[in-house]
């Protein structure tokens, strides 16, 4: 740490200087099980003479060399072998040289550990479905308390990942889980891992049941921030996370203002508010919302702002002897710190300043002033040195040239360094100067000549004199002509957007450079060259063009001519005249469902009377753009300062601004006015799309479209179903209290099938129900198939494939037929495999079975309801399996002209399980292509054609149970043929 007012301080002597420290101690975490076997703590300073040092624990000197524990490398103090019962405890460095001594921050020593978790079994956890869920980490006793968590599950490692349904505590380390789903069902770990000593540890194995009993259930917010205090310019998380089904959607706001911009972030779905480098105006109350289509609930947290800052700091000084000098420095902070001073290390003083009179060389020294609270401490550091001597102008001389305007003003600076204070005495020439009307001297010394003419030239001498001696240094001074004003820039009036120019001209000494400074409302025009442009015209007129004109252009412009001597300012007003400014202070009241009245305050007119106002609305739920509002009276005038906003929704959130129109264009917007939420009333938009009919036998499935959420206009919002059937004259009800629901199933084994039902609905909320929607008519379930068909056939083609038919139901009802097949004795019911047929179908090809198996096969009728009755269980036989072992190619011959080719192979013997060979399929198909030539031969020997190209001819033996496995042979060109052979396996 370097102390900038120690850092340039006495560079203009070659003496030397206190400390500076340039690195300080540090908070220290040293690992209880850490195979380092020392901590160093740093002390560093700059000093001339180099310093030395000193260590202190616990207000106790630590005497280096009496003990093995500790040695110095430099200014740094080592210790070896750490031991929590020696060396835990606050540290401090001292750094001494002959001009005095300072002390450093205190750092702490502390060893950290983190035990293993219990070896106790952890009870299982069983949660219904759609409830929430919370796995206590209950972490083990551990040092620092900075611990991240994640959780494993079933295995290491397997983290589970954070999304919005998942979220760990990094406070309790607990696992919460907002709506449990089954596949939640496992075996889960808290994972623990302190960064301060880079160990980590997991628990014993929690196991998750989900119980499949899934419902709704309104948010419900768990991970609650507590009331949160944090230092100046530190970083703050704050936490919330609620259970609930749906998964409940969280946000956050600063009740008291607004979150601070480009300084906070929110992550983890919203769980996670993270607020960076706090400022005080960060205090205050801050909310987390939770809500789901089943409640809502919030949380505030009160956010303090704390630290110990400066606000004025001591700094380094030198101060002549006999002299008196305050020493001050004030701090603020919460709780209000305590202030009090060192001297070379040691208690001085218990406030916030140091009063000296009559300084002597025992006053010099290091001094540092401290401030602490419950939050911390902060260090001031200054050397103080008191100085004598004779006047001395060899660092600051009279200026050896002087110049002067006629009729001006001169003052010529006499400042030697001197103690005691000198006194001075002014001379021209050899004539000694007194006060007079246009001469004077001031008490630091300095001379002020007024109405100077040419008579005033000459050579002005400082003579400086106390009790150690006396100095005296000389300047010649020269007169120039005095700079005027010749052409002044003239006041303009313009509207926003256009351009003014402004001239300046003077006249001044020809020996002398001549400068234009253009400033606006007393600040120099340097900047916003988008707008600005001045330039010299000739050597002594300047202009300043300002275009595209802003508002904020508008005011006192001066021109100011300079020389080195002088300078002379002349000034006109700029006119910008513009849209008009937002409204202030926009408030809402006489809040109805659909109405409510906005007041405001005038914005600035800009100069130009303000014809209008319009009112723009946002849902602050629906995040929705701002909308130009509905008002009453249409037309808002522009002395106006409310008007009622009308065609609201009921019970929505609202909040509302003001834009102002003149003749010259619209202004900003105003500041959003506080939300507001229309009142209740009852709905009057009934659910559309009303449908569905039976599903399964004896139920009345009923289905809609939900009202949308803007539609609800109360609390507590649902549905009431009406409905009979088409001739019954009583009507049944039901209330359906989930308004995202879309589907209600009555269940009544009363109930006759395919009968016409008439149904209809209405929304209601917490004021009452709405009207119905208009009828819609549907049709109960019909009844399963009460017949079983009849199979008529059922023979097997082959190893793996069989084909049945039956016959079918003359039934109207009948929506398919479901085939099922299984091995006798080997497979069971359950497992059988499956073939749906249209009605339209009385047959179909059963595959995938296996080769030489009883199979049983049996048919049944199906529709909405269900399935019917199952026919009589049929038995078949699949053939045995066909070859394995593909034909052996033994040769390959072309006749004599070069039309065919002939391929010969061995006869296949199937092995015992297998199908006897039938004969043999020969394909003979262009290279890269699936078809080709079909042939079938008994012979072991085929004549083909020969063709241009590449040719593939595959063989395999034909057999009851099917195709055995293939031989292949490449016929390359018309001359010249390969042999490939690729056996099946």
């Amino acid at each position: 740490m370097c102390f900038e007012s120690l850092c340039v301080f006495f560079s203009d002597k070659s003496s030397g200087f206190g400390p500076v420290f340039e690195e300080q101690p540090v908070d220290t975490i040293y690992p209880e099980e850490s195979p380092e076997d020392k901590i160093i703590m740093s002390c560093r300073t700059r000093a001339n003479p180099p310093a030395t040092y000193r260590w202190w624990l616990d207000n106790t000197e630590i005497v280096i060399g009496n003990e093995d524990d500790y040695s110095l490398m430099g200014g740094n103090l080592v210790i070896s072998f750490p031991d929590r019962s020696k060396h835990a405890g606050n540290y401090s460095c001292l750094a001494s040289n002959e001009f005095g001594t300072l002390v450093s921050q205190k750092a702490s020593v502390q060893f950290g550990y983190l035990d293993m978790f219990s070896s106790d079994e952890r009870e299982a956890v069983y949660v219904k479905e759609g409830q929430g869920a919370v796995l206590l980490c209950d972490p083990p006793p551990h040092f620092p308390e900075d611990l991240s968590f994640r959780w494993m599950l079933n295995e290491f490692p397997e983290f589970i990942p954070l999304d919005k349904r998942r979220f760990v505590s990094q406070t309790t380390g607990n696992l919460y889980i907002s709506t449990v789903r089954a596949s939640d069902s496992g075996n889960y770990s808290c994972f623990v891992s302190s960064p301060s000593i880079a160990k980590s540890v997991f628990s014993k194995f929690i196991p998750l049941v989900p119980i499949a009993e899934r419902e709704k259930y309104p948010a419900d917010i768990k991970v609650k921030s507590p009331d949160t205090y944090t230092l100046l310019g530190q970083n703050v998380t704050l936490e919330c996370f609620a259970l609930g089904n749906p998964i409940p959607q969280i946000r956050w706001r600063k009740v008291d203002g607004d979150l601070p911009v480009e300084r906070h972030n929110i992550s983890m779905s919203g769980s996670l508010l993270h607020l960076y480098d706090i400022q005080y105006e960060d205090e205050g109350l801050y909310e987390c919302e939770a809500d789901n289509s089943k409640g809502k609930d919030r949380h505030k947290v009160h956010l303090y702002v704390e630290a110990p800052e400066w606000v004025e700091k001591i700094s380094s000084s030198e101060r002549d002897i006999g002299g008196d000098y305050i020493m001050s420095c004030l701090a603020s902070g919460k709780p209000k710190p305590h202030v009090h001073f060192l001297k070379n290390g040691r208690m001085y003083g218990k406030n916030h300043e140091l009063r000296f009179t009559d300084l002597t060389f025992d006053d010099s020294g290091m001094y540092q002033c401290i401030a602490e609270n419950r939050h911390g401490t902060i260090y001031a550091n200054a050397e103080l040195r008191v100085f004598a001597g004779a006047p001395s102008f060899e660092w600051n001389p009279v200026k050896p040239k002087l110049l002067g305007a006629k009729n001006g003003r001169v003052v010529i600076d006499c400042k030697p360094r001197a103690a005691p204070r000198p006194s001075i005495s002014w001379s021209k020439g050899t004539e000694l100067l007194h006060n007079s009307s246009r001469i004077f001297i001031w008490p630091d010394g300095s001379l002020e000549l007024l109405n100077v003419t040419k008579s005033d030239e000459g050579k002005y001498t400082c003579l400086a004199e106390n009790d150690r001696g006396r100095a005296n240094s000389s300047g010649s001074l020269s007169v120039t002509d005095a700079t005027k004003i010749t052409l002044a820039p003239s006041s303009a009036d313009i509207s926003v957007g256009e351009s003014a120019r402004m001239e300046c001209a003077a006249s001044h000494d020809p020996t002398l450079d001549l400068t234009f400074i253009w400033s606006l409302d007393a600040h120099v025009i340097d900047r916003d060259r988008e707008h600005y442009e001045s330039k010299m015209a000739g050597t002594s007129s300047s202009e300043l063009l300002i275009s595209n004109t802003q508002l904020r252009h508008a005011g006192r412009y001066s021109c100011t001519a300079q020389t080195p001597v002088d300078n002379v300012t002349v000034s006109a007003e700029l006119v910008v005249r513009g849209p008009p400014g937002p409204p202030g202070g926009v408030r809402v009241d006489e809040v109805l469902t659909s109405s409510v009245r906005v007041t405001w305050s005038h914005g600035t007119d800009n100069l130009s009377p303000i014809s209008k106002y319009s009112i723009q609305y946002r849902d602050v739920q629906a995040q929705q753009d701002w909308r130009d509002a509905s008002t009453s009276p249409v037309n808002v005038e522009g002395n106006a300062e409310m008007a009622t906003v009308i065609n609201l929704t009921p019970w929505t959130e609202y909040e509302f601004r003001v834009i102002a129109t003149n003749t010259l264009g619209t202004g900003p917007p105003s500041d959003p006015s506080p939300k507001i939420t229309t009142r209740e009333t009852r709905p009057v938009v009934a659910p559309s799309d009303i449908g569905g009919g039976g599903e399964t036998s004896r139920e009345l499935t009923i289905t809609w479209m939900p009202v949308q959420p803007q539609y609800y206009y109360g609390s507590n919002f649902g549905y009431i179903i009406a409905f009979k059937p088409h001739n019954d004259p009583e009507w049944m009800r039901v209330t359906v209290t989930d308004p995202q629901a879309r589907k209600y199933v009555h269940k009544d084994s009363k109930i006759p099938p395919s009968t016409r039902f008439e149904v209809k609905m209405k929304a209601f909320n917490s004021q009452g129900e709405g009207p119905f929607s208009i009828s819609a008519f549907i049709y109960s379930s019909q009844d399963v198939p009460a017949e079983a068909p009849t199979i008529i056939e059922a023979r097997t083609l082959s190893a793996t494939e069989a084909v049945v038919s039956w016959v079918p139901l003359q039934l109207q009802t009948v929506e398919g037929y479901q085939v099922r097949y299984w091995r006798e004795s080997v497979e069971n019911e359950a497992s059988a495999q499956r073939a749906l047929v249209s009605s339209r179908e009385n047959h179909t090809r059963l595959d995938n079975m296996k080769p030489n198996s009883h199979y049983l096969i049996e048919v049944r009728a199906y529709n909405g309801a269900g399935y019917g009755p199952a026919s009589q269980r049929h038995k078949i036989y699949t053939k045995k399996a066909p070859p394995s072992r593909p034909p052996k190619i033994i040769g390959t011959k072309m006749n004599y002209s070069g039309t065919t080719i002939n391929i010969a192979w061995e006869q296949v013997e199937p092995l015992a399980n297998e199908s006897t060979v039938e004969g043999y399929k020969v394909l003979y198909r262009p290279e890269g292509q699936p078809s080709g030539m079909l042939y079938t031969t008994v012979k072991q020997s085929i004549d083909l054609p020969m063709k241009k190209g590449d040719y593939l001819v595959e063989v395999r033996a034909h057999s009851e149970g099917g195709d055995g496995a293939v031989a292949q042979v490449r016929i390359a060109g018309k001359n010249t043929f390969t042999l490939v052979c690729f056996y099946a396996q």
